[in-house]
């Protein structure tokens, strides 16, 4: 799915791949479309152990944890060679509008993501490293909207510049008091 999207993925090529017969994987995955929402669960769910585990981590201060974060998905894309990005919002990108399923699906996951950049947000605001105007609610929307973003320019122009603007200016010139 990652090289091809969810409607190119053949079953054939997963069952060749995963060395599973036909039969224990229609066990499980009674259709395809079952087999892409647990795709989807697995993916979000590696996702956020390290995600939650860095927005909670109380040794370093909220906003450094989440360019710590940010900087570590820029290194995992430049890892890459900026060919492969975030295997969510690609599918959000392909099935959002045909698969409410999938729609749906993602967005529990994506809204799950933006309250964790929100909890960290709502902290660092506390501890007055944000202004006490700043809405960590909309300003986690608007860290994940332009993350989400900033990955599909970096992997269309295959450099992993655009992300690190966003990087700047948001620290640079949005998350500021």
């Amino acid at each position: 799915m990652i090289r091809g999207g969810f409607a190119k993925t053949g079953i054939e090529a997963v069952l060749k791949k995963a060395r599973v017969p036909k039969g224990s994987f229609y066990y499980y995955f009674p259709s395809k479309e079952d087999f892409g929402l647990a795709v989807i669960d697995d993916v979000a769910e590696q996702m956020f152990g390290p995600l939650e585990a860095c927005m909670s981590d109380a040794s370093v201060r909220p906003l450094a944890r989440i360019r710590n974060y940010l900087e570590a998905g820029l290194a995992a894309v430049d890892g890459k060679c900026c060919k492969q990005g975030c295997l969510l919002g690609d599918l959000g990108q392909e099935l959002a509008h045909q698969n409410e399923k999938f729609r749906h699906r993602l967005e529990e996951v994506f809204s799950r993501w933006k309250a964790c950049l929100a909890g960290c947000l709502a902290e660092a605001r506390k501890r007055k490293e944000l202004s006490a105007k700043a809405d960590p609610e909309k300003l986690a929307g608007f860290i994940l909207s332009g993350w989400e973003g900033a990955i599909l320019r970096s992997k269309v122009a295959r450099s992993v510049e655009p992300m690190k603007q966003f990087i700047d200016v948001l620290f640079g010139q949005v998350l500021v008091r």
